[in-house]
């Protein structure tokens, strides 16, 4: 098989269903097996996977794993060269998976490549950057609101940032392709997260191999942004300070006190 689809999932029931519809609806043309691995959802997920979407095959997890060891385990339940990380909550037009396979075989020095992605609405959004630091992220954090508010110019600006293809630090996991050798390489992804920034940290990873990240435009997929609502808010945001606190300790630890600075007065208000 030259491609698998690892989708992770846990109580998106609603958004699986749109995201999988779309895969048997327009199926890659690429050789492909499509493996949902659920993190124990109670919301009947497993049972429609099974009932309407019997191509895919079902790997239940028993218990909710967090995003970064489901990923693992569906890579090691796959056989795939290449491995398209794909959450639930996204929708691949017809032909998006095979543009990214073929401008990834194109690349024999890329690791990892990413789509653009944009809203329903067809918004753009910030799918790629550099290295994290918290200037970077709120860079990002400000030009995203500005442009959800309408700020004018800021909309433009997004849209000229995810236009033109680069090598960047990280592609969202979102929608991520990967070739398998050097997923393996770099030890899959860091279970230490529990859900946000290990699709940096693995891409980190790859680079550090000397390996490269595209992010490319030569596939669109939409993304409804479901994942925050399958969690808790307090939970979600839990673990969102976590994978920080994880990742910067990691890799910039020199911005650690700021960090916890800011995450502090973000509890304060």
């Amino acid at each position: 098989m030259a491609l698998a689809i690892v989708v992770v999932t846990w109580n998106a029931r609603d958004a699986a269903a749109r995201c999988l519809a779309a895969l048997a609806a327009a199926p890659p043309a690429e050789p492909h097996e499509i493996v949902v691995v659920d993190n124990a959802s109670t919301d009947g997920l497993p049972a429609m996977v099974r009932e309407r979407f019997p191509a895919a095959r079902l790997v239940e997890t028993g218990a909710n794993l967090g995003f970064a060891a489901g990923v693992n385990r569906g890579i090691r339940e796959t056989t795939g060269q290449l491995i398209l990380l794909l959450n639930p909550d996204t929708v691949a037009p017809p032909g998006a998976v095979d543009a990214l396979v073929h401008r990834l075989r194109a690349r024999p020095d890329v690791a990892a490549i990413g789509p653009r992605i944009v809203d329903p609405g067809g918004r753009p959004e910030w799918s790629w950057g550099h290295d994290l630091t918290p200037l970077a992220e709120a860079r990002r954090r400000l030009l995203e609101a500005a442009a959800e508010r309408g700020v004018p110019g800021a909309r433009a600006r997004l849209r000229r940032l995810t236009s033109a293809e680069r090598e960047v630090d990280w592609v969202t996991g979102a929608c991520l392709l990967v070739r398998r050798a050097d997923a393996e390489r770099a030890g899959g992804l860091d279970q230490g997260y529990f859900l946000y920034c290990e699709d940096a940290d693995l891409c980190r990873a790859l680079r550090a191999r000397g390996r490269r990240v595209l992010f490319s435009p030569v596939a669109t997929v939409v993304h409804h942004r479901g994942r925050s609502a399958e969690v808790s808010a307090g939970r979600a945001r839990a673990a969102w300070q976590a994978s920080r606190l994880r990742y910067y300790g990691r890799h910039a630890p020199q911005w650690l006190p700021l960090l916890r600075l800011w995450l502090r007065a973000r509890r304060g208000a």
